[in-house]
């Protein structure tokens, strides 16, 4: 049974059964001190504003029953996957591979490469590692969602205007609908994030809706009724 968001540019009817969570990058190496978000020279509290409201909605879709995933962008020990470009790209007091207070920055198995307590994994929830920017790029995310008939995706990550965007865009391109909760992601620059979500909305929702956690509570609630 399908059942209405509030949403921007206008409301969407969803089916939650065809509907999975998707929470993008939300790791330590971005935002706690000490990982890859600052040492690029960022604030990562800026980061930390989602974690509340993206909280309260990971429980509401575990007790509603969706699917939810994960991902984690990062590399392997060798970096044999992490192209020169983006290793070596601007000057940041450490790069990706360096060691930081939390190992070797954005290398999967290391501390700062795992999620954020408040949002970890339980048992059954896939997580996806990643590459790149984008969620769908070198991964099994696609072969994932069409085995469970899955249409939309409610997407919640860091950062808006990156991680968030490029996944948002791919699956756009792949045929699925994106709802992007507004306050259940970030950035390190608030205008990059006000811009990245008008982006998704416009001509239309020319990428997708955008919606907030309250709005998505609503929904999952009445789910458990």
């Amino acid at each position: 049974m399908k059942t209405l968001m509030e949403a921007e540019p206008e409301p969407i009817a969803v089916e939650l059964d065809r509907t999975a969570l998707i929470i993008i990058d939300m790791q330590r190496d971005f935002l706690e001190p000490g990982g890859f978000g600052e040492a690029l020279g960022n604030d990562v509290k800026r980061l930390q504003a989602a974690v509340e409201p993206l909280k309260a909605v990971l429980a509401a879709a575990r007790a509603a029953g969706l699917m939810v995933i994960h991902t984690r962008e990062g590399h392997r020990p060798d970096l044999s996957d992490a192209p020169p470009a983006k290793v070596e790209r601007g000057a940041p007091s450490a790069r990706i591979g360096d060691p930081g207070p939390m190992g070797r920055i954005l290398i999967r198995g290391e501390p700062g490469h795992d999620i954020v307590p408040a949002l970890y994994p339980i048992d059954g929830e896939p997580v996806i590692d990643k590459p790149g920017k984008g969620a769908f790029y070198q991964t099994d995310l696609e072969s994932m969602l069409r085995h469970r008939g899955i249409e939309n995706l409610i997407v919640t990550g860091v950062t808006t205007e990156v991680c968030v965007n490029t996944t948002v865009r791919e699956a756009n391109d792949r045929g699925y609908r994106c709802i992007v909760l507004g306050d259940c992601c970030a950035s390190y620059f608030p205008e990059f994030h006000e811009m990245g979500l008008k982006m998704i909305k416009a001509q239309g929702g020319i990428f997708g809706w955008v919606s907030d956690s309250a709005s998505a509570l609503a929904v999952l609630s009445r789910a458990r009724a």
